[in-house]
């Protein structure tokens, strides 16, 4: 059974990021999910699992500025990047699909992961 999991890191300080909102959602459909990461800087649970796991298209929000604005980071007078969106394909259902996030106030990485 195949699963969707993240994790973020914050870059600025080399620590996983706690308390960060993620949205998933379907292409062209509301929010299936809301989580927030926990002190590793992953949800408790997968995103999605089992039968929940479809193919299509989905949409990962990673509320990025309200992280930082809780951390009382610098980020000049607003944040630079408010909403960190990820769209992607899932294609089989039966795969461990992992989308981590490296996170700083200025940019990021995302990539597929193991």
């Amino acid at each position: 059974m195949g699963k969707l999991t993240t994790h973020i890191l914050d870059l600025t300080c080399g620590k996983p990021a706690a308390n960060v909102k993620i949205e998933l959602k379907r292409l062209g459909e509301s929010i299936m999910k809301e989580v927030y990461t926990n002190n590793d800087g992953r949800a408790n649970v997968p995103l999605l699992a089992g039968e929940e796991l479809v193919s299509g298209e989905y949409v990962m929000e990673f509320h990025a500025g309200d992280y930082f604005a809780n951390k009382n980071v610098n980020t000049v007078d607003q944040p630079f990047l408010t909403i960190v969106t990820v769209r992607f394909q899932l294609s089989d259902p039966d795969v461990h699909y992992h989308i981590p996030l490296l996170l700083s106030p200025f940019g990021y990485q995302v990539y597929r992961g193991s």
